[in-house]
């Protein structure tokens, strides 16, 4: 791991001289002479090593009075891998920084969230990001600002106040002293940039509604089994695969919208229509999380190619990412629905429960009819309706039940052991729907299925143990990263999660 990299000052120095993408968002370099912060990549001359120093976070730059580069654009940078990796407090506050809980409920909101005070909140954030939530949030802010200002024609007005910020001065003061342009110059600036942009405009023709970016990752990335997975279970009305692109219905706190998501070779096209545009820097994290963008493929690689049973995989198809989900509770219900029955059959009984009781939207671009019933729609519903056997009718009835009574909290911020504690202490909930909840909706990397079939069945082809218990004490060589193990171990079976749909 590369936690605290940015006190190694000579590494940090390599990486800078070196122009290493790997780092990027791991660090930030700030320049004493120009008063200027860059990511290690940046295409500008490298400066003296004793004129640079270095930060954490983008925030932390901000905040000791550094500008963003206007060639590198530090701010658009891959997210810190290390807040998807671990558990702690600090991984926990930038999660829920990242989905806008601090702009919507304020400090005192993240804290109450994460069950600590707001001085132990800030002072861990201060230690080791170098920035306060409010700063971090206000980074968050001035970039949704500057994907509204270079990708739409929206006022200044609305932008600033969809951005969240307070007021129009702020937004006004804040863009200047980040970017040293006005919204207008930026806009302006944008308009008039040479060769490919670092977001599109929207639309063929400026669709009214569409925000069109390009959502960065660190390569290597492996489209097939993520979108793969996504489209093979998609669930009808909520998700579709449409001329190359996973689309899907988003269920956001100021209203909802519609994502359509498409592989490119340097970055995900990322098509987006939003009720509220408030909701953006939400959206565009989900989505993010959804797609495990923020992982370090490399670090995860290199330490599965220690295993000279993994480490043909890893060199046939390097760079295979967890896919993930936008919404926590969600994908619960679906795992649920999912247990001991096929993947069609699974996305049967799901297709029903958001035929009857899920939110109808409207999709002009597309085959999208409802968002996925929330835990309260479905707590509501009569459990003699739901055509499913007795025994898993009462084990949904529990999880949704839990879930809207405030019971049961999954999330962002959730803690990953306890979560799965709780989980295993409802009734009809193994370890393999424990597992799978822990690994794409909670996001924990080292997340293993021992008892999964195609993972038994991978594991027995390559010579490895096929039963849980063995199977489990050989995969303790791939922690951390067991999760990532699991998408090499499917993608050796010819099932249509592994593959990119045509």
């Amino acid at each position: 791991m590369r936690n605290g990299m940015y006190r190694d000052v000579e590494r940090c120095v390599r990486a800078v001289q070196s122009k290493d993408a790997r780092f990027d968002g791991w660090v930030f370099t700030a320049v004493l002479t120009t008063r200027i912060y860059c990511r290690p990549s940046c295409p500008a001359v490298p400066p003296k090593p004793r004129n640079m120093t270095f930060y954490p976070s983008a925030a932390a730059c901000q905040q000791a009075g550094y500008r963003a580069c206007k060639r590198c654009r530090p701010d658009t940078s891959p997210g810190s891998p290390e807040w998807d990796q671990r558990a702690d407090l600090v991984a926990r506050a930038m999660r829920l920084v990242a989905d806008g809980v601090v702009d919507r409920e304020g400090v005192p909101g993240l804290a109450r969230r994460l069950g600590y005070s707001t001085r132990q909140v800030e002072r861990q954030l201060l230690a080791e990001l170098g920035a306060g939530p409010l700063a971090l949030a206000r980074a968050q802010r001035a970039q949704t600002a500057r994907l509204l200002i270079e990708t739409t024609a929206l006022p200044m007005a609305e932008i600033a106040f969809a951005a969240g910020f307070a007021s129009i001065r702020t937004f006004n003061d804040t863009v200047r002293e980040v970017f040293a342009l006005s919204p207008s110059e930026l806009r302006d600036r944008a308009a008039k940039r040479a060769g490919i942009p670092a977001v599109a405009p929207g639309g063929p023709a400026g669709t009214p509604g569409v925000l069109a970016l390009r959502l960065p990752f660190r390569a290597p990335l492996n489209p097939d089994n993520l979108f793969g997975h996504l489209a093979a279970t998609a669930v009808p009305g909520v998700e579709e695969w449409r001329d190359g692109a996973y689309r899907r219905t988003l269920r956001l706190p100021y209203g909802h919208g519609i994502v359509g998501l498409t592989p490119r070779p340097d970055h995900i096209a990322c098509r987006l229509t939003l009720s509220d545009l408030r909701d953006l820097p939400v959206a565009i994290s989900r989505c993010r999380r959804m797609l495990d963008l923020d992982a370090d493929p490399v670090a995860v690689d290199e330490q599965l190619r220690e295993d000279p049973v993994l480490a043909p995989l890893v060199d046939k198809a390097p760079g295979r990412r967890v896919p993930r989900t936008v919404d926590e509770a969600e994908f619960a219900v679906r795992a649920v629905l999912g247990q001991q029955v096929s993947t069609a059959a699974a996305r049967t009984h799901a297709g029903r429960l958001v035929l009857a009781h899920g939110d109808p939207v409207d999709d002009p671009e597309g085959g999208l009819t409802h968002l996925f019933p929330s835990p309260e729609a479905l707590a509501a519903v009569d459990p003699a309706t739901l055509a499913m056997p007795r025994t898993r009718r009462a084990t949904l009835t529990t999880l949704v039940g839990r879930l809207a009574g405030g019971e049961l909290h999954l999330g962002v911020d959730s803690d990953w052991a306890e979560t799965r504690a709780r989980l295993l202490d409802l009734p009809g909930f193994g370890p393999w729907t424990a597992d799978v909840i822990a690994m794409r909706a909670l996001g924990d990397p080292d997340a293993f299925l021992p008892t999964d079939l195609g993972v038994r069945r991978a594991a027995a082809e390559l010579g490895l143990p096929s039963t849980p218990a063995a199977l489990t004490a050989r995969a303790a060589a791939w922690r951390p990263w067991r999760a990532y193990a699991v998408q090499y171990l499917w993608a050796t079976d010819s099932h249509p999660i592994n593959f990119l749909p045509a």
